[in-house]
């Protein structure tokens, strides 16, 4: 019989090696998958992992990396600072849209206006539209004792409908001949997220990732307020002997990543999307879950595993359209990937051991 038996100390090799084991069974099971729907499983995922990087139209589709695995890996920074000190946001998606319609609701306030001090304004009013509704609840948690994970998982079907309300109302292109959807920022320059270098990729969106990173690293491992953090989420009782406002924390986690999810969800409608519309949202908010996980909640993890999990969903659309692989079949794979590092990161902390079955 196959026990579980506690580790006395978590295993710092499994630790480190839980991701990497869960990549390679995500594409073992993978392929078996593939092979169920009458594809060759090599193939499949050879042009998921590889044809991105370096098949015949690689030049077309490195910048996308940037494109994709920015928005991911912005949203799972500040979801990572939350998870570490035990708030678990998990409305993302939500804060995306919302930051998403009052940036774009900035911008084309102004319209056709064009000044160099549209497009900052836009930044400012993502970043709060974001981080006023990951405070709903943040707030409803302080002061009453809410859970968050309900109540910002119910918010993300609220930020929904608000989407479709402004496509087809408020919002809603004056000129798009009945069509849902706002103005294509593409044609109104001074709200446009424009590439920084041309067929780079690279937009203010990546650059906003980066700093996030580098901000979130030195944060954790050069503030108080990081220390405070680690410990909530590794010690809560030590935390509140050391001190530590529960909820202040609580606010800031939740603000800042709500913050943080806002800003994606700009700069993804002012440049990559170019427009508000029904479908706008692509599950960033809940994908950045696992692009956390899948770093350790280390934001220079957390940039590794943004990149990764962008060159899936490259590739899974190179699979689709080339190999007739249907999108259900790239979203399972994708979430197989959470599913196997939660199932092997239970190694981290218990052994398994065989054990003979006492006789009666």
């Amino acid at each position: 019989m196959i026990v579980l038996e506690k580790r006395p100390q978590p295993s710092q090799a499994w630790s480190l090696a839980t991701p990497i084991v869960a990549v390679l069974a995500t594409m073992f099971f993978g392929g078996l998958l593939f092979a169920a729907l009458g594809k060759n499983p090599v193939e499949s995922i050879m042009t998921i992992f590889w044809e991105p990087l370096f098949g015949e139209f690689s030049f077309y589709y490195r910048p996308q990396l940037l494109v994709k695995g920015a928005p991911l890996v912005l949203i799972a920074i500040g979801l990572s600072l939350g998870f570490k000190a035990g708030i678990w946001n998990i409305g993302a998606e939500g804060q995306y849209i919302m930051g998403a319609i009052v940036g774009a609701g900035v911008g084309l306030a102004f319209y056709p206006l064009e000044a160099w001090y549209i497009f900052p304004l836009m930044v400012i009013g993502g970043a709060l539209g974001g981080w006023a509704w990951a405070m709903i609840p943040a707030f409803l948690k302080v002061r009453f004792g809410t859970n968050e994970i309900l109540v910002s998982l119910m918010l993300v079907y609220v930020a929904e409908q608000m989407l479709a309300s402004v496509s087809l109302g408020l919002l809603k292109n004056p000129e798009g001949f009945g069509f849902p959807g706002s103005r294509n920022f593409q044609s109104y320059a001074s709200a446009y997220n424009a590439e920084l270098i041309e067929g780079s990729g690279m937009h203010w969106g990546v650059v906003a990732a980066l700093i996030a990173v580098i901000f979130a690293y030195v944060l954790l491992n050069r503030h108080m307020l990081g220390f405070h953090i680690r410990l909530t989420g590794e010690a809560p009782r030590a935390a509140r002997f050391a001190g530590v406002n529960p909820a202040r924390l609580i606010l800031f986690c939740l603000g800042l990543a709500g913050a943080l999810a806002g800003l994606a969800g700009l700069f993804e409608v002012s440049g990559p999307s170019g427009q508000i519309t029904i479908d706008f949202n692509v599950g960033y908010g809940f994908t950045a879950i696992i692009v956390a996980f899948l770093g350790r909640l280390h934001p220079v993890g957390i940039l590794l595993a943004g990149s990764l999990m962008a060159l899936t969903y490259i590739g899974g659309e190179i699979a689709q359209s080339e190999l007739g692989l249907p999108a259900a079949a790239i979203q399972v794979f994708q979430g197989m990937l959470l599913f196997f590092l939660l199932a092997f990161d239970l190694l981290t902390n218990y052994r398994l051991r065989l054990a003979l079955k006492e006789v009666a």
